[in-house]
């Protein structure tokens, strides 16, 4: 396997597990049902995501990543002092910059992976990852308006 599969796999693997982390989150903490539900999706598809690159990774060799990183984790930290309205925007945002960063990454290990199961693992994950930035991009800027009440300094 080359070391751009294996550093694509290991990414995948770290950032799938941030998702369902950070899902988690939103489904205790957002005040908005549609950010609850996001979550819920997060947390159902990269689990399952997560899955299926776990097999890929065992047929390869290749030790994943046990727990999200430090960017992550920071990420992480700083949305659970959040909550409401604010939680909500921040947590939305992240996922639209997010899933912007996979879609990239996925699209480009779905044509230039050398490894077989890589290149079939990136290319059934892209459409669900292109959905989901879709879905952020459309509940994202519903959590601005809900939070653009409070005065302007006026």
């Amino acid at each position: 396997m080359s070391a751009a599969d294996t550093k694509f796999v290991k990414k995948a693997a770290q950032g799938g597990m941030a998702e369902v982390e950070l899902g988690q989150l939103a489904q205790q903490k957002a005040s908005s049902e549609d950010v609850k539900k996001f979550g819920e999706r997060m947390v159902t598809d990269h689990s399952k995501a997560n899955d299926q690159l776990k097999q890929v990774a065992a047929q390869e060799h290749i030790d994943l990543p046990q727990q999200i990183d430090a960017k992550d984790q920071a990420t992480k930290a700083k949305l659970e002092k959040l909550s409401g309205d604010e939680f909500d925007r921040m947590y939305m945002q992240h996922m639209v910059k997010d899933h912007k960063t996979d879609v990239s990454e996925f699209e480009h290990a779905s044509k230039a992976a050398k490894d077989p199961a890589v290149k079939s693992f990136a290319s059934q994950t892209l459409p669900i990852l292109q959905e989901h930035l879709r879905e952020a991009q459309r509940i994202a800027p519903m959590q601005k308006a809900s939070g653009s009440t409070k005065s302007s300094g006026q």
